[in-house]
């Protein structure tokens, strides 16, 4: 398999594998903070940040599962993760490992990389291009 190969056959493909294993991870921080599963501590309640976060979780990383309005659902979730960082990790501490917030800067930039990038080609996004085209 030469390089060419790989950057239009397999780079596209991996995008989406990127997308649907990182939403994945990221609905089940939703479904932990509403549906308590898997465990959580406690459920928050109802149109607070936390009770937010969690609908943005639960339902943005099920649309991002399925490449359906990527861009703009990444989009909202990359500044959802970014308040998230400044609001409660940045207090604790300068240094994101100390401070807890490797995930969100990471889910940050994967979501900023998405909304460029989109869906790939396994996502109802291309499915629905393709049918218009």
């Amino acid at each position: 398999m030469n390089t060419r190969e790989l950057e239009t056959v397999w780079a596209p493909r991996m995008l989406s594998v990127l997308r649907i294993v990182t939403a994945l991870i990221f609905l089940a921080h939703g479904s932990q903070k509403l549906l308590g599963f898997p465990a959580s501590d406690g459920m928050p309640d109802p149109f607070t940040m936390g009770w937010i976060a969690g609908v943005l979780e639960l339902f943005g990383g099920a649309l991002l599962v399925a490449g359906l309005f990527t861009r703009p659902v990444a989009f909202v979730l990359s500044g959802q993760m970014a308040v998230a960082y400044f609001i409660a990790h940045l207090p604790q501490s300068f240094f994101p490992a100390l401070n807890g917030g490797d995930a969100a800067i990471l889910y940050c930039f994967v979501f900023l990389y998405l909304v460029f990038a989109g869906p790939g080609p396994w996502s109802v996004d291309a499915t629905r291009r393709q049918r218009s085209a």
